[in-house]
């Protein structure tokens, strides 16, 4: 099966890390002149523009409020179940957090490729329990329905998206 194109632009970016103070991380810099955003510094929650820049590369048109991680829920079809390269919007204290799926761990929860996990780009594991939605975007045709991977996972799940 063939990745989505805004699955290999993500993946080309794991490990990609916001840098605390006043440098900032020049690939996030660009996304954000890219997507035309007011703001400048990568220490801005950005785990919206991260997957706003990915689907701009794949030539998804993008939510408004593309920033906004819940905004995303406002976006695309609607899916019930989610299938590699969704879109996932979480519940987190404070706002929302989206990424892409990508597969499911042993213990049969989400993982989830998006920026700003733990301040970086990669691969996390996230409780099923928290998932607000899936989104799929209309540019493409839904896949045809297969189970996630199983990815292997240190079991922690992801707490820090912000």
């Amino acid at each position: 099966m063939s990745k989505p194109l805004w699955i290999i632009e993500a993946q080309r970016h794991i490990g990609l890390k916001e840098i605390k103070g006043s440098k900032h991380n020049n690939f996030i810099i660009v996304w954000l002149k890219s997507l035309k955003a007011w703001w400048s510094d990568d220490e801005t929650p950005w785990c919206g523009t991260f997957v706003a820049h990915c689907m701009k590369t794949a030539n998804c048109v993008l939510p408004k409020y593309w920033m906004r991680a819940k905004d995303w829920l406002n976006w695309g079809k609607i899916i019930d179940k989610p299938f590699v390269g969704c879109i996932v919007v979480f519940e987190r204290d404070g706002g929302g957090h989206v990424g892409f799926v990508v597969g499911q761990d042993a213990n049969k929860n989400l993982m989830v490729l998006g920026g700003n996990q733990g301040d970086a780009a990669k691969i996390s594991p996230f409780s099923v329990d928290r998932v607000l939605g899936y989104r799929w975007p209309n540019e493409y045709p839904l896949p045809i329905a297969k189970d996630l991977p199983i990815i292997k996972s240190d079991g922690l799940l992801s707490k820090n998206e912000s």
